[in-house]
């Protein structure tokens, strides 16, 4: 990578410190009262998502009907909640995208995911130590003959444009069981759950509202684990500015195998290191180091690997955020389960003042894995409009630059629509 390049896309992410106000979350009101705690977990995950589903938006366009038809809805959510510390919510995602060029006859895509996810406090409920069992299950279906997360390979792009939309029917994703300790200050996971909802996270990555590509929303010089059975502790230390994050994992884990063991010989581990202002902020201006390391895989045929990433975020005046994340990992062998032996991803969110809409845009550059192929660059913008309380639908376009596997072509499109409806 042009060291020019690089600088210039990691000076912009260091800048708003020097001039930033003071962030403090803004006031937030729910529907079911579905406040959760930070913890460990991502944007992305479970437990963040039944929260940023429950809270009150205000819509670019009132559709007030919807609105008032749902209401009963939430306030009996609310009832069993209270009654029993079970959060549960409903989601309907519906993708669809095209390319401007492909090595086949297939030039567009769609899919459908349906989850269900939940979240049952059982012990010591709205206290600091307590206990609880997050689950969730989703049904992924493809309404075409491609499914968005495949569309890339067919213009000869190496990665995903359409992160979690596949065609595996049903399945189970989360099933672990969360244990605060200290007051909140550890935590402790056990079960199956996604090692990409804790580690490496920023306040941008979030597939389901947000950017839509694999190499934006996550560090492509990572081995990505799949959902698997895994154990993981964190710990805020004195003050709740530093934080320690540890985690190992079943390294052959599947999405669509529904396991809950492990082989010790041959597993994903990581460990992070970060600082937050607050653990209230940990979204919003994060500075962190993530180590991570997989074991060789002799029955697949997967060499070991390893690497390290820095991820940074900047929010200020609760409404702009810049970040960066830069991986690099070793690429010593032919079959390395990484896409990308570096990595340098940039971009901001936008978040309006007196609506709930959402303008982000990003920019990844990876040196492959793969020997003799070019670099591959990755651009995408998006624009979230919140049409109602629970209703949202989000235009977006992807530059696909030098895909690796069509040297004929140096740019690729993508156009997005993505329709999201909670419950």
């Amino acid at each position: 990578m042009n060291p020019k390049v690089l600088l210039l896309l990691i000076l912009p992410c260091f800048l708003p410190a020097a001039y930033a106000a003071d962030y403090s979350s803004a006031q937030k009101s729910y529907k079911s009262n579905y406040d959760n705690e930070e913890g460990f977990a991502g944007p992305g995950s479970t437990v963040r998502q039944l929260e940023e589903d429950d809270q009150q938006k205000t819509p670019a366009f009132r559709i007030e009907a919807f609105d008032e038809a749902l209401a009963p809805w939430f306030e009996g959510k609310k009832g069993i909640y209270e009654a029993s510390g079970l959060q549960i919510g409903f989601a309907y995602n519906l993708l669809h995208q095209e390319i401007d060029e492909s090595l086949t006859d297939e030039d567009s895509a769609t899919s459908s995911l349906f989850r269900v996810s939940g979240k049952w406090e059982v012990y010591d409920r709205g206290n600091g130590d307590k206990g609880q069992l997050v689950f969730s299950f989703d049904n992924r279906t493809n309404l075409s003959d491609l499914a968005p997360g495949s569309l890339g390979g067919e213009a000869g792009y190496i990665g995903q444009t359409g992160a979690l939309f596949s065609d595996v029917d049903t399945i189970l994703g989360d099933f672990y069981w969360s244990q605060y300790l200290n007051e909140g200050q550890t935590g402790l996971i056990i079960g199956r759950y996604d090692p990409n909802d804790f580690f490496d996270v920023l306040g941008y990555a979030n597939p389901w509202t947000t950017f839509q590509n694999l190499s934006i929303l996550f560090n492509s010089s990572i081995a990505l684990p799949d959902w698997g059975f895994g154990i993981g502790a964190g710990h805020w230390f004195e003050g709740d500015q530093l934080y320690l994050f540890g985690s190992a994992s079943d390294a052959n884990a599947v999405l669509t195998k529904e396991e809950f063991e492990f082989d010790t010989d041959e597993l994903y581990k990581t460990v992070e290191f970060g600082w937050s202002p607050g653990r209230d902020q940990r979204y919003f201006k994060n500075v962190h180091v993530t180590l991570w390391q997989v074991d060789e895989r002799e029955d697949d045929g997967i060499d070991d690997a390893d690497g390290v990433t820095l991820g940074v975020n900047w929010t200020w005046d609760q409404t702009w955020m810049l970040f960066t994340k830069i991986g690099s990992s070793d690429t010593d062998a032919p079959n390395d389960p990484q896409i990308a032996e570096n990595s340098v991803t940039i971009g901001g969110l936008y978040y309006f003042a007196n609506r709930s809409d959402l303008v982000g845009i990003a920019y990844n550059e990876s040196e492959l894995a793969a020997d003799g192929l070019d670099d591959q660059t990755t651009l995408e913008a998006f624009y979230r409009f919140q049409l109602a309380q629970n209703l949202a639908i989000t235009p977006s376009i992807q530059i696909l630059g030098d895909p690796a596997l069509n040297p004929d072509e140096d740019e690729i499109t993508v156009l997005s629509l993505r329709l999201r409806l909670t419950l």
